[in-house]
Order: C-alpha cells, then sequence, then structure tokens
C-alpha cells in the first residue's frame, strides 16, 4: 500500500491537485477537527457510500495518528471495491497538526 507524507500532502492541496482526501474516522471526530477539503466517510460506512467517491482519482484516506489502523483498513477496504490509486496519510490529523499546517472544524447543521 502506498503512503504519503505530510509534506507531500500539503503540497498537493497548495497545487489545487484532483484528489480525494477522506477522513475516515466518526462524523464527531471530523466535525471537531479535520484537513481543509477532506470529506468524511467512517471506515463503517466505506462499503455503502464508496459511490461518493471517483474511481478516476486518487483518493488519499487518513485518520487520526499513526497508531490509528482505521486509514489502512480504509485504503485496503478500497482497494477489494476496486480503487486503483488508494494512499494512506498513515500520520494523519495529529502529525498534520503537529506540522502546524492549518485545520477546520465543522458546526452541525439544523
Amino acid at each position: 500500500m502506498e503512503t504519503i507524507s505530510a509534506g507531500e500532502l500539503k503540497k498537493k492541496l497548495d497545487s489545487d491537485e484532483e484528489f480525494e482526501l477522506v477522513n475516515v474516522l466518526s462524523k464527531e471526530q471530523f466535525m471537531k477537527e479535520h484537513i481543509p477539503r477532506s470529506v468524511n466517510i467512517p471506515l463503517g460506512e466505506i462499503g455503502r457510500r464508496q459511490h461518493e467517491l471517483d474511481k478516476d482519482k486518487e483518493i488519499i484516506v487518513y485518520c487520526k495518528n499513526f497508531d490509528c489502523e482505521a486509514s489502512p483498513k480504509a485504503a485496503k477496504k478500497l482497494e477489494k471495491l476496486g480503487f486503483d490509486d488508494v494512499i494512506d496519510y498513515e500520520g494523519g490529523i495529529e502529525d498534520w497538526k503537529g506540522k502546524g499546517y492549518p485545520i477546520e472544524s465543522s458546526k452541525e447543521k439544523n
């Protein structure tokens, strides 16, 4: 499985490169903080929500930190579902914040 570093991901975001960035943590964790431009598809929902992702684009998944197993599991699941270009950002949101890169939060919509 291919992986990406925080710096490489930051370059991709800064260059407006076309790819899908997927936070695989819970909705609550995503709303609290996430990497800009990411969408939230929790690990347990990958199978039924795969149609929300573009199989023709590179998919980068991430979770909380280097010890979190959600993103490697999500990447393997996506590969089994026929996604060819899946990359795991192993450091996750904690590594991203540790590098001083921007994060976003979301408010619940009523």
